[in-house]
């Protein structure tokens, strides 16, 4: 992936670019925690580095605590709490953003299905596709499976 990457939140009030260096390939993630924070079956993460983020407008961030006993940063745009993207100190460098707010949301594919243990039991998992039970359990498996692109 060789483009600039381009997002933004409902209310347009927090717009994002990526810059083209290196990117991951998106993921779906089924944890309870992801069912709970976007109120759906899983969410779509998009792995990019930090410092190819940039983002105009005010965000909010929150904390919490992930099973990993990571501790994960939420910043959600201040006037309509849409969740931009997550950080966390296991992963020091890199920003999940949450792809249903990309611009090109309707190409993202995700690579991998990770968590897919406490998957809702109707979501059929493409045949083709990495299903893992967890998630790597360090940054070599996340490469492994995320197989990064540079530009």
């Amino acid at each position: 992936m060789t483009q600039t990457m381009t997002g933004g939140c409902l209310c347009g009030k927090v717009r994002y670019t990526v810059e083209p260096t290196m990117r991951f390939q998106s993921y779906a993630c089924h944890c309870t925690d992801c069912q709970r924070r976007s109120g759906s079956a899983f969410g779509i993460q998009q792995s990019v580095l930090a410092g190819d983020l940039i983002v105009e407008g005010e965000l909010l961030r929150g904390e919490h605590v992930q099973p990993s006993g990571a501790v994960a940063g939420i910043y959600a745009c201040k006037a309509c709490l849409t969740r931009i993207y997550t950080d966390n100190n296991a992963r020091p460098g890199i920003s999940n953003l949450r792809a249903g707010t990309l611009d090109s949301s309707p190409s993202m594919v995700p690579a991998a299905h990770l968590w897919v243990q406490s998957k809702q039991p109707w979501v059929v998992i493409p045949q083709d596709a990495i299903a893992m039970d967890t998630q790597p359990i360090d940054t070599a498996g996340w490469i492994a499976i995320f197989k990064p692109e540079p530009a």
